[in-house]
């Protein structure tokens, strides 16, 4: 770029429709103070994300205007018409808001442009325009302000669906455990009333040796017990029951229930009847049964303890409490987390498929953000099919970016709407069901947050949703 010695002067200036209501004075600042560059064809006039220090309008050739979108280039404009103006066209805010290029222009021809310095430009356009200058300014900032109470809002419904479904899921293990303890208590005091039963019919050591072992033996096996099919259990149900009432035990089911589900065979409770005499064989059953019992409700109960650390672990990874707002982020711990916070929302009826790229590297973001993305898109997709489809969560790379694809197989979204997807407060959901914020907010924390890019392709019954984050961070 070369700028050359040539100014122009007031009539030529009254020939580009920036300037040609400007009165002699204004139209004689512009002359002596713009100045004429020329820009051999390949050569960037601006590049996104410097400092803008001048507003330049086009006098001859053809420009072209790009965003850098998802590590790669995208045209936004291209045009020949004079007069066309870009660089720091937000110079009327002066040093009160940072001046930066929010796109890079690029003579596709030999061109040449018109520079005015924007800090002094500034200067003289309050004093021409007042209040000009404060319709755009309240233009401005009226967007800005409107753009964060959106995100705001957008945070706290996020925040509700969080606290809904964490506490959906937690209420489940916690109720389990609660049941398990109250009903560990009763056992405990069974097993301590047929322990004096045993001890009073004198049984010797020998014997209490002998039940002591078939007690480890049993409870040993209850780990490694698998699940029955409703058939095969209700089979083994009756085995046990009519072996335990030809040995003349009351009350036979309710025995049968807690040996099958222990993974025990009529065949292992002979080698109780081997052990001790046919009076005490009532006694030594109930108190192996209350032992097997109480080490079935201990598993239950670490196992109810063990889902809510889980619980609260998915928690702390979805809102990223105790981690730096921005870090190299693994996408997949951060899908998994917003699919547990979501287990209340995915009914018996949808089919959760994940294709993750285990070898995609780590992504620098804001993490808690991108959580924020997952479950608008996640949400969504489910509220789409409605309770019955397949959720399918694909990770991957594509060029210099991970890629992040949501898909469901809901009915689609017709190819008329499909352009207002990510427009505030546009929503296809009956009134009362969506803000239409939601995709709004990703597009920010995607595109403008991260300098990604989110495509969306729709047919019935295959929905993608794509995110795309680049992998380095920008060099800007």
């Amino acid at each position: 770029m070369t700028t050359t010695e040539r100014r122009l002067v007031p009539d030529e200036l009254r020939g580009l429709f920036l300037f040609e209501d400007l009165d002699d004075d204004q139209l004689a600042w512009v002359s002596a103070n713009g100045d004429v560059v020329d820009c051999p064809a390949g050569t960037d006039v601006s590049v996104e994300g410097e400092p803008a220090e001048c507003f330049f309008v086009l006098l001859e050739g053809t420009m072209t205007m790009v965003r850098l979108v998802g590590g790669s280039e995208v045209e936004t404009v291209r045009t020949s018409h004079r007069g066309v103006y870009s660089g720091a066209v937000q110079f009327y805010f002066g040093d009160r808001l940072e001046q930066r290029y929010p796109a890079t222009v690029r003579a596709v021809t030999d061109c040449s442009f018109l520079a005015l310095p924007a800090g002094p430009f500034a200067a003289v356009f309050r004093q021409w325009y007042p209040m000009a200058v404060h319709l755009l300014e309240g233009i401005f900032v009226g967007q800005r302000n409107s753009a964060e109470l959106v995100g705001q809002r957008e945070r706290l419904l996020a925040m509700g669906k969080l606290t809904a479904g964490l506490t959906h899921e937690l209420n489940n293990p916690a109720a389990a455990a609660s049941r398990a303890a109250d009903a560990l208590r009763d056992r405990f005091a069974g097993m301590r009333h047929k322990l004096a039963l045993l001890s009073e019919g004198k049984i010797d050591g020998e014997v209490l040796r002998s039940l002591t072992g078939l007690q480890e033996e049993f409870v040993a096996r209850i780990g490694s017990a698998r699940e029955l099919p409703t058939l095969e259990r209700s089979d083994l149900e009756d085995r046990l029951g009519d072996w335990l009432g030809e040995h003349e035990v009351s009350q036979p089911w309710d025995l049968a229930g807690v040996f099958v589900a222990a993974g025990l065979t009529p065949e292992d409770l002979d080698q109780v009847t081997d052990a001790v005499a046919p009076t005490f064989l009532e006694p030594a059953l109930r108190w192996l049964a209350y032992t097997v019992e109480t080490e079935t409700l201990l598993l239950e109960i670490t196992d109810s303890t063990r889902r809510i650390s889980d619980l609260v672990d998915a928690a702390k990874q979805y809102s990223q409490m105790d981690r730096t707002p921005h870090q190299p982020t693994d996408v997949h711990a951060g899908l998994d987390a917003t699919l547990v916070m979501l287990g209340g929302k995915i009914g018996p009826g949808i089919t959760v498929v994940k294709d993750y790229d285990r070898g995609l590297p780590q992504v620098p973001a804001y993490a808690g953000e991108l959580n924020q993305v997952w479950t608008n898109l996640i949400v969504n997709a489910l509220d789409a099919m409605a309770g019955e489809g397949t959720l399918t969560l694909r990770t991957g790379r594509d060029g210099a970016c991970a890629l992040v694809e949501v898909r469901d197989s809901g009915p689609g979204i017709p190819a008329e709407l499909r352009p207002r997807l990510f427009e505030p407060f546009f929503t296809t959901k009956p009134v009362g069901q969506g803000t239409g914020l939601g995709l709004d907010v990703s597009w920010r924390i995607v595109v403008k947050r991260h300098g990604g890019d989110i495509r969306v392709s729709s047919s019935p019954g295959d929905t993608r949703f794509q995110v795309l984050l680049p992998l380095a961070e920008p060099t800007t």
